[in-house]
Parts: C-alpha cells; sequence; structure tokens
C-alpha cells in the first residue's frame, strides 16, 4: 500500500509543471548559465549561495531556500566526486523531496567513478530526478585556475598528456538542464550524458586558443603526482589535493575521448563548437596579458 501511494504521488509531481527552480551556485560556471537560461524560459530562479543565506555544509539554511520551489539544480561546490559529497547531496535531496521539490536535477562528470555514489543519493532521494553527466567544460579555458596561467605565463601546465577530450560549453549544459525542466516527466530517472562536438588535446586546444589570439601560448603536460606536489605548493589541504589528484587520474586516463549524443538528443542541434567558443573569449580578451 505505502509503495502504490508513494508511486501514485510522484507520478503526479512528475507531471506538475515547474515554475520555480533553485539554482546552486548560481554565481558559477554552470550555474550562472542555467540562472540565465531559466529566466529566459520564463521560470522563477531562485538563487541558492551564501550570499542569499544558503550553505551547503550548514543543513539548517537549506529549507528557506527550497520550501516553495518546485525543481533545483544540483552542483557540488567542490566536486561530484569529493569525498563526503553523496552524504551531503543526498541530504540535501532528503531534504527538498520532504519540502516538496519535486524535481532534482544533478550536475555529474561523465566517466567519473568517483561521481556514481553521488548519483546514487540522488536516486535514494525519491525526487523525480535527472543525472547530466558533462565532459571537460570549455570554460575551464577563460574561467578558474588554468586561465591565469594561460595570461600570466603564457604556458598552461596540466596531467593530461596527449588525452583527447570533447570540451563542452557550459552554455549547452545550461540548455539542456533548463529543456529537462521543462518538459514534463520525458527525462524523469535519465541520465544524459553531454560532450562537445569534437575531439581535442589540451595541447591542440591550447594551440587554437593561440592561434586566435596570436599569443605564443604553450601547453605542458606533467604527471599526476607531480602537478599534485605543485598543488600542495600552492598552499592547497592535502586532503583536496588527494581527492584531486585521484579523480584527475581517473578523467585523464583516455577513457572520455570519444563524443556523446546528449546534447543534440535533448536539443536537437548539435554542441557549440570548442573555435567558436575560443573566438568569442578572444574577443572579449580574456587571455590577453
Amino acid at each position: 500500500m505505502t509503495n502504490t501511494a508513494d508511486n501514485a504521488t510522484r507520478n503526479t509531481a512528475r507531471n506538475t509543471q515547474v515554475r520555480t527552480v533553485v539554482v546552486t551556485g548560481a554565481t558559477g560556471r554552470t550555474g550562472s548559465r542555467v540562472a540565465r537560461a531559466a529566466k529566459a524560459a520564463g521560470l522563477t530562479v531562485r538563487a541558492a549561495s551564501r550570499a542569499t543565506g544558503f550553505d551547503w555544509w550548514d543543513a539548517s539554511t537549506w529549507a528557506d531556500t527550497l520550501r516553495g520551489a518546485d525543481a533545483a539544480y544540483l552542483a557540488h561546490p567542490s566536486d561530484v566526486g569529493a569525498p563526503g559529497a553523496s552524504e551531503v547531496v543526498g541530504a540535501l535531496a532528503q531534504e527538498a523531496v520532504g519540502l516538496g521539490v519535486r524535481r532534482l536535477v544533478l550536475l555529474s562528470a561523465r566517466g567519473e567513478d568517483q561521481a556514481l555514489p553521488t548519483e546514487e543519493a540522488l536516486r535514494a532521494s525519491g525526487a523525480a530526478w535527472t543525472v547530466v553527466r558533462a565532459a571537460w567544460f570549455a570554460q575551464n579555458f577563460s574561467e578558474g585556475p588554468l586561465v591565469a596561467e594561460l595570461r600570466e605565463r603564457g604556458e598552461l601546465v596540466f596531467p593530461a598528456d596527449e588525452v583527447r577530450e570533447p570540451f563542452l560549453d557550459v552554455r549547452d549544459i545550461a540548455d539542456v538542464v533548463v529543456s529537462v525542466l521543462t518538459s514534463g516527466d520525458r527525462y524523469a530517472e535519465r541520465v544524459l550524458t553531454l560532450s562537445g562536438a569534437r575531439l581535442l588535446t589540451f595541447g591542440e586546444a591550447v594551440a587554437e586558443i593561440a592561434g586566435v589570439t596570436g599569443r605564443p601560448l604553450t601547453y605542458r603536460a606533467v604527471s599526476t603526482r607531480d602537478y599534485g606536489e605543485a598543488l600542495a605548493g600552492f598552499g592547497v589541504p592535502p586532503e583536496e589535493v588527494a581527492g584531486m589528484t585521484e579523480i584527475f587520474g581517473t578523467l585523464l586516463d583516455g577513457r572520455n575521448a570519444h563524443l556523446s549524443d546528449g546534447v543534440r538528443e535533448v536539443l536537437g542541434r548539435a554542441p557549440r563548437d570548442f573555435g567558436d567558443f575560443v573566438r568569442e573569449e578572444a574577443a572579449a580578451g580574456t587571455w590577453q596579458a
């Protein structure tokens, strides 16, 4: 009897229109684009950040942000496969469901084994869930620590060797998330895997940036161990270094050197091309010293 009632409640929830969506990380790389795309689609966006009183690490702050919303976009603040991510995402998801938030979309990482427990915690929450597994972001070259290396030193040092990656424009992630939220139950209980349009090594990606900007930018591959030692030298806490090097060792072993069709499946178009991203960012002066 209980299962039947739960299923009926869940089915009703899935078929109810999403109007208000909580966006975690609304000032971050993906969250800012999700918030912008959601507003453009006519949704009411409720930003979830410390600036608005929400703290991933303080469960007492969750209810005020979640109450009254129909859906939430969950982007873990460090990495979906980081230690403790499954516990906090699972707890937040259960809190959301208890408060009537019907749809939950989790940003995950394509090929990251460490992310699987977090995905499972979302599934176990009872929500009408969707997991979006994303390839490496194109915007990692234009936002965050990597861009500083290119801009200031003219060199990117990273433990990717000659591995090919289909760099994904985060605007495609945002468009997919909003389509998922506005498509009823079409993508409920689905894992969507997204990639960019073509495969590039990190060296080839930097070479494209160099070609458009006219700067002599270079890429230097190092071992994961050496990269971890460099992070530690910059003052990154040991536990974070260990987690990051483990994840990089997984993601950059060649398992992701293939294209995925999630963008076309959901949006009916090809992913944005890395070259278009480079030209736009170069015009904005992103890599100028």
